[in-house]
């Protein structure tokens, strides 16, 4: 695997550790309560903003991916999407690099051959 995709590899793995530590102090601390997380990212204008930010750049990584998948017929790239609003768009969006950096499989070298 070349270097370039190994660091977008650990980039997704320390984006999805990182704040999910984060998010299980808070938990712990507060309770595991879905409104309870949303009143919380929407405390002040600052953490707003950061939720405006982040979901802006899910919605830019999801169609990224359908467009990447539209193009490359590459399904398993899919996983992104799930990755971004599941986890966090810290761990979707080096998960997607790491997909457009890839080697194409075989398959589709063969298809755009003919």
């Amino acid at each position: 695997m070349r270097r370039l995709g190994l660091v977008w590899l650990l980039l997704a793995a320390v984006g999805a550790v990182m704040p999910m530590l984060h998010f299980k102090a808070w938990a712990d601390e507060n309770g595991y309560s879905w409104s309870g997380l949303v009143e919380a990212w929407t405390v002040n204008a600052a953490t707003t903003g950061m939720l405006w930010d982040l979901a802006i750049v899910g919605v830019t990584v999801s169609v990224a991916t359908l467009a990447h998948v539209v193009a490359r017929r590459d399904w398993p790239s899919l996983v992104c999407i799930p990755v971004s609003w599941g986890i966090g768009v810290s761990a979707g969006l080096p998960l997607f690099l790491w997909f457009l950096t890839r080697k194409p499989r075989e398959s589709i070298k063969a298809r755009d051959e003919n």
